[in-house]
């Protein structure tokens, strides 16, 4: 493996850890936090109490654990990308303080999904058509009549 195919396996493991250990801190709290600002305080309550945040943080332990396993990791980054939108979009209003993080995530998800382009072209179309469905029982009919 050369050094050059190892920049996305490296970029992926942080990318994924950075989401997997920041998800898991929503619900375990082993990293300490400073006391946020109040108005942030009050935004941050309103998706709390709507459980909002609850699923934003399985979504980014999962997408995070996924990275690291090098399993679907288009599905992962795509999970992934409105997130760090609204992670970028929160510290821009409240915290700038934080914006140096989230632009390295934004980064390294950024060069991902670049290095995967290949699979995210199909969903760049302007104009696509559905592949048709084959069931089962169509596809063993046609193939009895095949033989027949």
């Amino acid at each position: 493996m050369s050094a050059r195919s190892k920049v996305p396996v490296v970029a992926r493991t942080l990318l994924g850890l950075a989401f997997t250990v920041f998800g898991l801190n929503f619900f375990l709290h082993f990293l300490p936090q400073p006391p946020p600002p109040p108005e942030l305080m009050t935004y941050v309550g309103a998706l709390m109490s709507a459980k909002i945040m609850t699923i934003v943080k399985v979504v980014e332990v999962a997408a995070g654990l996924a990275l690291l396993g090098g399993v679907f990791v288009p599905l992962a980054l795509t999970l992934l990308a409105p997130i760090e939108i609204g992670i970028l979009a929160t510290h821009l209003a409240f915290e700038p303080s934080g914006l140096l993080i989230i632009a390295v995530l934004m980064a390294l998800t950024l060069y991902l999904a670049w290095s995967y382009r290949s699979v995210f072209a199909p969903m760049l179309q302007a104009r696509v058509e559905p592949t048709p469905a084959t069931t089962p029982t169509s596809t063993h009919a046609a193939s009895a009549a095949a033989r027949a």
